[in-house]
């Protein structure tokens, strides 16, 4: 989809991280706007943003909890009646939590994938039949370098995003399959760069709060990642960009940090010699 003036762009979790920056390197290019939140005060900071880079951009907001079918369903119903369709759609929510994987709790589990993994699968579900039909419109699964390489006390992070790659990849043969490959997916796999991703337990709701118990380690562990995260090299801003310019050019894959993929090479090695798990954390 080369040319994005005038389309409309649909952005979960657009309160904040990378979907304000998607929203902003969006409405640069002339994009409407339609943005989902848990977090409402959010969204309306990101517009400020945007009115700001690019006055008059139009837009639309809502409070969505991307877990729920139905809201998600809504949130669609929404782009239709307010634009009369979505020509991109940003599945960008997601949320963390750490630990050993058998201390994680029931409601661990069900939090990050009813966010990371079902917001992902109603997206699709809500917005491709749309896109299908009118003849266009590309599809991002944000997914993270932790869909192909697995380092320690963060199994239900990894779980989730494994599976928004396998899901990217299978919906792209799918539309393949039935002759609708005019509209596109991308599958994003940044490394750690500066969000506020680690920080989503601010939003979590009061019905998943039972959590894991820190231990030492776990938060050693956390406070590490909390580092990696921001001394992240690659700015949101940048993979914004990265983003909105494999949409324009049809890229599936996207790396934005390229050491990523030779570690997924090493990874395959090991895999090769079936003999030890492979520790992306000391390759």
């Amino acid at each position: 989809m080369q040319d994005l003036k005038g389309k409309v762009a649909v952005i979960t979790g657009g309160g904040s991280g990378l979907g304000r920056e998607l929203a902003l390197c969006c409405a640069a290019r002339g994009m409407n706007l339609v943005l989902g939140d848990v977090d409402e005060k959010g969204m309306q900071e990101t517009l400020r943003l945007v009115e700001e880079k690019a006055p008059g951009t139009e837009s639309a907001t809502m409070r969505l909890d991307v877990s729920k079918l139905e809201q998600v369903q809504e949130f669609a119903a929404l782009a239709k009646s307010r634009f009369g369709g979505a020509h991109v759609l940003f599945n960008n929510a997601g949320v963390s939590v750490g630990g050993p994987v058998w201390m994680n709790t029931q409601a661990d589990w069900e939090w990050v994938m009813g966010v990371n993994l079902y917001g992902v699968v109603w997206g699709i579900k809500a917005f491709t039949p749309m896109m299908i039909e009118q003849g266009e419109g590309h599809i991002v699964n944000v997914a993270s370098a932790a869909g192909w390489l697995n380092g320690p006390s963060m199994a239900v992070y990894n779980a989730s995003k494994h599976s928004v790659v396998a899901l990217s990849e299978t919906l792209a043969l799918d539309l393949r399959d039935v002759g609708a490959e005019q509209v596109g997916v991308t599958v994003l796999c940044p490394a750690f760069f500066p969000t506020a991703i680690h920080d989503s337990a601010r939003n979590r709701p009061a019905d998943k709060a039972d959590t894991i118990v820190r231990t030492e380690v776990a938060a050693e562990r956390t406070a590490a990642i909390q580092s990696a995260v921001a001394k992240g090299r690659i700015k949101a801003e940048d993979i914004a960009e990265m983003t909105l310019k494999a949409v324009e050019e049809d890229q599936f894959y996207v790396f934005p940090h390229r050491k990523i993929k030779d570690l997924i090479r090493l990874r395959a090695e090991a895999a090769g010699v079936e003999k030890t798990v492979f520790d992306s954390m000391n390759p």
